[in-house]
């Protein structure tokens, strides 16, 4: 795609968000997860490492049936890569994922999840908040930093129907209160974050 395209679908996520302060917060990232679950649904998480999370998942909703891949054997995973899965998701998880790909690679990803999606399916992904100082550089595998009008461009170039964008901020309550209540208004003015994740949510058409 040319930079010029890109730039449109970034604008068109800059109408809708216009700053990074307009991002509301959340706090807990399971809970979220679930509003956007019905039972029965079939849940793909790519990058899944322990597979902790589907285990969480099902002891709110039993019959989700719930897929792994991951590239890492640490672990057992139903897939070890996107090409050998075959199967259509009403969900798919990637958490703190994307960004270890380069900019090219990270396209297919999401066109990729576009394919493996059903009608109206829901991609849920975070990735490190640049506005958060060391938050990308702490992991030297990192290759593509994401600003939200990026990664919300991105999805919306690919197809996706909507997004919704957020900051996650899962820390103790009053770290959270201090930060978010005390000391925002600080934050806002330096022009940088406590927040250490942008979140994502992009539903297919």
């Amino acid at each position: 795609m040319k930079w010029g395209e890109q730039l449109l679908f970034r604008e068109k996520v800059h109408q809708q968000y216009p700053d990074l302060w307009s991002l509301k917060i959340v706090r807990k990232r399971l809970p979220f997860i679930l509003k956007y679950l019905k039972e029965g649904e079939a849940v793909l998480e790519i990058g899944a490492f322990n597979r902790e999370l589907g285990e969480r998942i099902k002891k709110h909703y039993p019959r989700i049936r719930y897929k792994s891949m991951d590239i890492d054997p640490t672990y057992s995973h139903d897939y070890a890569s996107l090409e050998e899965i075959k199967e259509d998701f009403d969900m798919i998880l990637l958490f703190e994922v994307i960004e270890h790909l380069n900019r090219e690679k990270g396209r297919e990803l999401a066109r990729k999840i576009g394919e493996l999606l059903t009608s109206g399916g829901r991609v849920i992904l975070t990735t490190p908040n640049v506005y958060t100082p060391g938050q990308y550089w702490k992991d030297v595998s990192h290759e593509t930093p994401y600003h939200y009008e990026e990664l919300g461009g991105l999805f919306l170039s690919e197809g996706f129907e909507s997004i919704e964008m957020y900051r996650l901020f899962s820390e103790p309550f009053l770290r959270y209160f201090f930060r978010v209540c005390l000391f925002s208004s600080l934050f806002h003015f330096l022009g940088i974050d406590f927040t250490k994740s942008i979140l994502l949510v992009a539903r297919k058409g």
